[in-house]
């Protein structure tokens, strides 16, 4: 076994290696860039081994760099997780040559199946059956228009060495296919620094469901059952779950078994994952195969109760397969949520910046049957205070549950979602929350155009109906009673002054351009040591306890005998004098007042905010890559005005509305700010 590991990777894909390799006794090397100096990584890592620039081309991807840092400590052997150099060649021929041991497959297994165009033409060859396409690299957007009409609309644009959604487009037409073509080459050569495209038939309604496999070097090959990974926005996956709701016995084990086939065929070694298209009548199609650890791989490790990082480890060490597929173990239901740094209410513009609050909920476990399994696990790269840079992908963390059934697990990732604190930048949480609770989800019915279907106009809160929106009223109520039961203690107030509780309320929740709601409430029966109060508004009663302490954000507690996590602060909305509350991904900003102070707060002139539509603002933090026009120029609505890059993709600003450009403010290659003027119309 080995005594040391490189970890050629960051992020929290870096932080899941090193803590397998400090179970199994195994010293970490961890490397990282100028931007990641002080990333949660490096600080988990025995070693860390500066390698470059910000850039990944200037620091993750040079195999130069991560070969000499793996000579600089010593280590025998190098995981490259997932990204970077995880599924090249090159670098893991590399590696074998310099006497290092590569914790992934052999290079002429990557070379067969890492590559799409290689792996479809291989999966043929073996009689499998796969998606109509044009599988060699094409030359330009001219003949991927040709051959696109020629397949039939819409077809799937796509990069042979991407991942991630990266380098991907559908077109439902010669415009899309031409204009996806070019800017799929220019994602692709950005990321991965290989810029061939391929096109195939994108079939509609599809489920995109992957078998995990494990191979080691002595000839075995297990499926470690599936993966269901329907839940996707702009081809990059949302929500991953184990097992399929979808999928019978029947096909599990033929999707499995053809999977192990496929992997035989290159003799794979490690963990790989076979993803395939599933059809409504569970016909399936080989898609891919994903030869490296997948982002999804702990929703396999809670059902089978394997650690997937360790057997990639033990593998690579010349070990044998310490199971069969006889013994492989299909034990409750894990849900994974990816928690992006994303803006969901900007339609999902990136969010870049610094932590100043962020706060997981705890890890926890459940007892079944056999073991005792995770309940709640979390994965992530960041900490409170740190950065998220805007170089790399925007996941800062991976939520896990594992339930008894798929209910089970649905309300524990609901419940875990209300505990997850995250402040300083956007998280996609909410919107997560609105996919858990949509009823398709919860019925299983969906598939890989779920939230095209669904959020096709974009995110909005409205799109996360509250099941009772009066507790959250009823919640002001209860924390503001709290407040001022603190506040009327405070010894040394003037006589005939003091601060009195009350019982009688009005919860004014602010809505836009002015659009308030006035809630009268009566708050009563507070006893001070059991944290309880019972709350009317609206004709309903809550009676809700809790033990939270006042000025943390993560409130726990019951409401009318059912547990609840919320959030709660005040003063970081448009009116400091508020309360935000959020819960189930609904969030209401909150006054609540005395009956006298609600009159006159109804008063209170509204402040319009001031017109913007003269500017272009930049909506994120990013790059500024091209400025599509100039001075003078007069533009249409919907016309091309500006490219940002920002966590490795390109985002494209196009005008509002029909104008005539005026001043322009910022250049190409500058670093943007987030609403920093870009140029001004006339």
């Amino acid at each position: 076994m080995f005594t040391k590991i490189l970890i050629a990777n960051r992020g929290e894909i870096a932080c899941r290696v090193i803590a397998t390799a400090k179970k199994m006794g195994i010293a970490t090397v961890a490397v990282y860039s100028d931007a990641d100096k002080e990333a949660r990584h490096v600080k988990l890592a025995d070693e860390a081994v500066h390698i470059g620039a910000a850039p990944s081309r200037e620091s993750y991807l040079l195999a130069d760099k991560i070969i000499a840092a793996c000579k600089q400590t010593g280590a025998q052997a190098v995981h490259p997780g997932y990204g970077f150099l995880s599924e090249n060649e090159a670098f893991a021929k590399r590696c074998e040559d310099e006497g290092i041991a590569f914790i992934g497959p052999k290079a002429h297994s990557i070379a067969a199946m890492g590559d799409k165009i290689a792996s479809k033409k291989l999966a043929n060859e073996a009689k499998v059956n796969t998606i109509p396409g044009y599988n060699d690299a094409i030359s330009g957007p001219e003949q991927a228009v040709e051959i696109a009409k020629g397949i039939g609309y819409p077809v799937m644009i796509k990069a042979s060495a991407g991942g991630g959604g990266k380098g991907l487009r559908v077109a439902f037409n010669d415009k899309e296919a031409f204009e996806g073509f070019a800017s799929c080459q220019n994602e692709a050569r950005n990321s991965f620094g290989d810029d061939r495209i391929f096109i195939e038939k994108f079939v509609q309604e599809p489920r995109h469901i992957e078998i995990q496999v494990l191979g080691d070097s002595h000839g075995n090959v297990i499926y470690l059952n599936e993966r269901e990974c329907s839940i996707q926005r702009r081809h990059q996956k949302v929500i991953e779950e184990a097992p399929s709701p979808f999928i019978s016995d029947a096909t599990r084990k033929a999707m499995g078994e053809q999977a192990v086939q496929l992997a035989k065929a290159v003799k794979y070694q490690s963990a790989g994952t076979v993803e395939f298209v599933v059809g409504k009548d569970q016909d399936f199609y080989f898609l891919e195969m994903n030869t490296r650890l997948q982002v999804e791989h702990p929703v396999t490790e809670c059902i089978t109760g394997l650690d997937l990082v360790e057997l990639m480890i033990r593998v690579a060490a010349g070990e044998k397969l310490p199971l069969s597929q006889a013994d492989v173990k299909r034990d409750g239901w894990a849900i994974e949520c990816r928690i992006n740094a994303e803006d969901p209410f900007r339609n999902f513009l990136p969010s870049t910046g610094r932590l100043v609050r962020f706060q997981p909920p705890e890890e926890s476990m459940f007892q079944s049957d056999t073991t005792k399994k995770l309940g709640v696990r979390v994965d992530t790269g960041v900490y409170e205070g740190g950065e998220i840079p805007m170089y790399y992908d925007s996941m800062i963390a991976k939520l896990i549950v594992h339930g008894t059934d798929r209910n089970d697990a649905i309300a524990k990732m609901r419940a875990a979602l209300n505990g997850f604190v995250i402040r300083g930048i956007s998280s996609n949480i909410p919107f997560q929350a609105a996919l858990l609770a949509h009823p398709k989800f919860v019925t299983g019915d969906f598939n890989t155009g779920f939230i095209a279907e669904n959020y096709g106009k974009g995110f909005h809160a409205e799109d996360v109906p509250h099941s009772d929106p009066l507790f959250l009223v009823a919640l002001a109520a209860f924390m503001n009673r709290r407040y001022r039961a603190r506040a009327s203690g405070i010894s040394g107030q003037l006589a005939g002054h003091e601060v009195k509780v009350g019982e009688q309320f009005v919860v004014v929740t602010l809505g836009a351009e002015g659009q308030n709601q006035h809630h009268e409430v009566t708050v009563s029966d507070f006893e001070d040591k059991s944290g309880s109060s019972a709350i009317s508004v609206g004709g309903n009663s809550y009676q809700i306890s809790s033990t939270a302490t006042l000025g943390q954000i993560r409130v726990q507690g019951a409401c009318n005998g059912q547990g609840f996590t919320a959030q709660v602060e005040r003063g970081v909305g448009k009116n400091p004098l508020a309360l935000r509350l959020a819960h189930n991904g609904t969030q209401i900003d909150a006054l609540v007042l005395s009956p006298l102070g609600a009159k006159l707060h109804k008063l209170m002139p509204f402040k319009a905010p001031p017109d913007l539509s003269k500017f272009l603002l930049s909506p994120m933090p990013g790059l500024l890559v091209d400025v599509a026009v100039q001075p003078g120029q007069k533009v249409q609505a919907g016309e091309k005005l500006a490219v940002i890059e920002a966590m490795k993709m390109e985002n494209i600003l196009f005008a509002a509305q029909d104008g005539v450009v005026g001043k322009i403010t910022a250049g190409k290659g500058e670093s943007l700010a987030v609403d920093q003027v870009i140029l001004e119309f006339q």
